[in-house]
C-alpha cells in the first residue's frame, strides 16, 4: 500500500534532487528519507531512485509515480480541508424527514436556531409520517426522522396490552437513537354548534354514536382503539393526513375528530371547538438517528436544537 507520507518525501527527493536537501525541506534527518524511500520501493516492488556518486535520478516508475503525487496529495489535502469543515460545522448537510405537525411547529424553530449558530449547515425536509419515516433512516434516504407513537391502551383487567405495546415500542426503536422531545396529548374537535362543543371535558364513550374523521394509518388505529377501550366501534367516514381539512370537515357538521395539540398550534380552527377527551390519549414524539450519526457533529446540533425548539 502506498502511503501518503512516502509521496511527499519522494516528491520532495525529487524537487530538491538529494536526500538531504529532501529533509531539510521536510523537517527530518536525512536517514529517515532514506528509510521511507526504501520503504515506498518496497511497496511497489520496483526501483524508483537511481542513485550514483554524482547525482540522484528518478527511474521512469519513479516519474510516473511522481506525476501521480501531486494530484494524490492535492485531492489528500481537500479532502482533509474539507471533513474538518464539517467536523468544526463550518459545512455539512442533514437530511429531515418529519410528519406534518412536527415540520409546521418544531423545525422551524429548530432549523432557524442551527442555521444562525452554524450558517454552512444546510438541512433538507421531507415530510413522513411513521413508520415510513422510521424506514428511510433505516435505508439511508434520510439522517434524522422525527417521529411518534402512542402511549399503549391498557386492559383493565390484565394489563396485558399496555405490557404488550411497550415491548413492541421498544423492539421498533431498539436499534436506533432516540431522543425524546416532548409527549403530546390529543384533543377532541368538535363542530361549534355540538351538543358537547362547551363542555370543559368530553368522555370518549360520549362520542360513541358520532361520524368519525380518522388521519394517519397509526393514528387511526389509536383512535379505533381508544374507542373499543371506551366500548364502542367508531364509525369513521372520513380519512386524511392533512390537518387544514379536517378541521374543514368537522367545521362543516361532517364527524367529529382527534388531533394532536401539536397540529393545533400552527392551525387555526374555523367553526370547530377544542375539548379535553378523558380517559387521555397521548404520543410521544421523538427525533431518531442511526449510532453512527449521532456522533456527526451537524446531525447532533440538529437534535440539539430540535430538543431545545421542544422545550420552549
Amino acid at each position: 500500500m502506498i502511503e501518503a507520507r512516502h509521496l511527499r518525501v519522494l516528491r520532495a527527493v525529487a524537487a530538491t534532487g538529494s536526500f538531504s536537501a529532501a529533509a531539510r525541506e521536510l523537517g527530518c534527518t536525512q536517514p529517515a528519507v532514506s528509510q521511507q524511500m526504501k520503504v515506498l520501493e518496497a511497496s511497489v516492488g520496483t526501483p524508483l531512485l537511481i542513485r550514483t556518486s554524482r547525482e540522484m535520478r528518478l527511474t521512469q516508475a519513479g516519474e510516473v509515480l511522481v506525476r501521480h503525487a501531486t494530484g494524490i496529495l492535492s485531492g489528500l489535502t481537500a479532502a482533509e480541508e474539507e471533513v474538518a469543515a464539517i467536523a468544526g460545522l463550518r459545512a455539512g448537510r442533514v437530511r429531515l424527514v418529519s410528519f406534518p405537525s412536527g415540520s409546521s411547529t418544531l423545525v422551524p424553530a429548530a432549523l432557524a436556531a442551527l442555521r444562525a449558530a452554524h450558517p454552512g449547515t444546510r438541512v433538507s425536509l421531507v415530510d413522513a409520517e411513521p413508520p415510513r419515516s422510521v424506514e428511510m433512516l433505516r435505508d439511508g434516504d434520510c439522517d434524522v426522522a422525527l417521529a411518534f407513537r402512542y402511549d399503549p391502551v391498557d386492559d383493565d383487567s390484565t394489563g396485558e396490552s399496555a405490557r404488550d405495546s411497550a415491548g413492541g415500542a421498544a423492539e421498533e426503536w431498539g436499534d436506533l437513537v432516540v431522543r425524546p422531545l416532548l409527549t403530546d396529548r390529543l384533543v377532541g374537535l368538535l363542530p361549534e354548534g355540538h351538543r358537547l362543543a362547551g363542555a370543559a371535558t368530553v368522555s370518549i364513550a360520549d362520542l360513541a354514536d358520532e361520524s368519525w374523521i380518522a388521519g394517519c394509518p397509526r393514528c387511526r388505529h389509536q383512535l379505533v382503539d381508544a374507542c373499543e377501550k371506551a366500548g364502542f366501534t367508531p364509525r369513521i367516514d372520513f380519512a386524511t393526513d392533512d390537518y387544514p381539512a379536517v378541521i374543514g370537515l368537522v367545521g362543516a357538521g361532517l364527524g367529529v375528530a382527534f388531533l394532536p395539540e401539536l397540529a393545533m398550534e400552527s392551525v387555526l380552527p374555523k367553526a370547530a371547538r377544542t375539548v379535553t377527551v378523558e380517559p387521555a390519549v397521548r404520543r410521544e414524539i421523538v427525533a431518531l438517528t442511526l449510532p453512527d450519526l449521532a456522533r456527526v457533529p451537524a446531525v447532533a446540533a440538529t437534535l440539539d436544537q430540535l430538543e431545545r425548539a421542544a422545550a420552549r
